[in-house]
């Protein structure tokens, strides 16, 4: 009986996210996502010694959206996750998937070792990545 292929946070993480100054509207937000094909928002550092925030599309629904705000009004450090949950390129995505369990969020930023962003992983992208592909290698077995 062969392991399974372990599969890693890398190879199910997304590229796709904006990275953004605090001080923009959610408006204008908005338009990079849409602009970028994105739909998580990475919150810059201010100085080396801050750390990220992250705004997807259900924060600005929720914090935004139903509270009747106007976008244009609501900057995005009022509404960010701060600080956001930072995991490594080599974790597995079943601990991945816990960890974000054990704090009850649906994403995380990916960092490499110098601390910059490499990506976004979600529930989505662990499921997907992680339980599909698996499931795909193991249906080539004879």
């Amino acid at each position: 009986m062969n392991k399974p292929a372990i599969v890693r946070v890398r190879d199910v993480m997304r590229g796709n996210f904006c990275l953004v100054d605090g001080l923009i509207t959610v408006d204008q937000a908005l338009r990079r996502l849409r602009d970028e094909k994105a739909r998580v928002l990475v919150i810059q550092k201010r100085d080396e010694d801050d750390e990220y925030g992250l705004v997807d599309l259900a924060d600005i629904a929720r914090k935004v959206l139903s509270h009747n705000r106007s976008p244009e009004r609501v900057n995005v450090y009022e509404i960010m996750r701060k600080p956001a949950l930072n995991v490594r390129p080599e974790m597995q995505v079943k601990y991945c998937a816990r960890l974000l369990d054990r704090f009850n969020l649906r994403a995380a930023l990916v960092t490499e070792s110098a601390g910059e962003v490499a990506g976004i992983v979600s529930y989505d992208d662990l499921v997907m990545g992680g339980l599909v592909d698996f499931r795909d290698e193991k249906s080539d077995e004879p």
